[in-house]
């Protein structure tokens, strides 16, 4: 405080006095409240080995983390729960969710004991007007939570909680829902969008699973339309999905693993950039493409 500053606030009477302490608190709250804009991120998550495995995917997901600042807190988005209405965890210790099967032991081994944070589960209620959002309790971290964020904060020591798809509603929905939560970036949470720009399992080639990079015609030719969309703002016809053609169509045989893209793209600010990692096809029918937008 300049000295003059302090001459005149001593000259000042009780009542303005006091006043002027408030004022000064009230400012001091907001600017401990106020933190650097978080990026968005959407992670295309693929196979559960990912959680495992040592690969050129696991790496980009480590890269891109050591250039976030550490979030209070994560709110991610997973194709993995899916549910009649909106809902956040809002547990304290959130259980890690092994949700496939036919994998390794070593893979049901991990855990990833992230705290959760009822804090942020309150507010995010608390925020969103076009539903309402429930509280949960059972639900945890599924992996298309844990799976990818253990390799941006592999300690577990960031809190994580999951708000669910409501699959009963179109991707205009989700994506108008998804800009009310803008407000979080502000306040240090990292907001994460996990699934897969295209994902068919019902069309994967089992025999090219270990061939680097490789996708089907359509599948390419989808995740190109997709990124140039994204890269030139036009996000009407990411939303309007159903009606872009075969390749889309082949690329979205149901919308779970395509609508956390909508979320991560709905808080995409004016100004902003888009950077494109992770951005390959693998066993034909799915592709790992990611994005940071800041």
């Amino acid at each position: 405080m300049k000295r003059s500053d302090f001459l005149k606030i001593i000259t000042l009477s009780p009542l303005a006095l006091a006043a002027m302490k408030l004022k000064a608190l009230e400012t001091i709250t907001q600017e401990l409240t106020r933190t650097e804009k978080m990026p968005v991120l959407f992670l295309g998550h693929g196979s559960p080995m990912n959680a495992i495995e040592e690969n050129e995917f696991v790496t980009g997901f480590r890269n891109i983390g050591k250039g976030i600042p550490t979030p209070k807190a994560i709110l991610v988005i997973s194709a993995h729960w899916e549910t009649k209405g909106t809902f956040v965890t809002a547990m304290d210790k959130p259980r890690t969710i092994h949700d496939f099967g036919g994998f390794p032991k070593a893979l049901f081994d991990v855990e990833y004991p992230a705290p959760g944070s009822p804090e942020l589960a309150n507010e995010t209620k608390n925020i969103i007007k076009k539903t309402q959002v429930g509280l949960d309790e059972k639900w945890g971290l599924d992996h298309g939570a844990w799976s990818v964020v253990k390799h941006l904060y592999p300690k577990a020591d960031v809190p994580v909680i999951q708000m669910s798809i409501d699959y009963t509603q179109g991707a205009q929905y989700h994506y108008d829902l998804a800009k009310e939560l803008a407000s979080l970036r502000k306040k240090g949470i990292l907001i994460v969008g996990s699934g897969n720009m295209v994902h068919n399992l019902g069309m994967v080639a089992w025999d090219k699973l270990n061939t680097d990079a490789y996708g089907y015609d359509w599948a390419i030719e989808a995740n190109e339309k997709m990124k140039k969309y994204i890269l030139t703002d036009e996000h009407q016809p990411l939303i309007n999905f159903k009606s872009q053609g075969k390749a889309f169509d082949l690329a979205i045989p149901s919308p779970e693993h395509y609508l956390p893209l909508i979320y991560s793209l709905a808080l995409k600010e004016k100004n902003e950039k888009v950077t494109i990692f992770n951005d390959k096809a693998v066993a034909g029918s799915l592709t790992m493409t990611s994005l940071k937008i800041d």
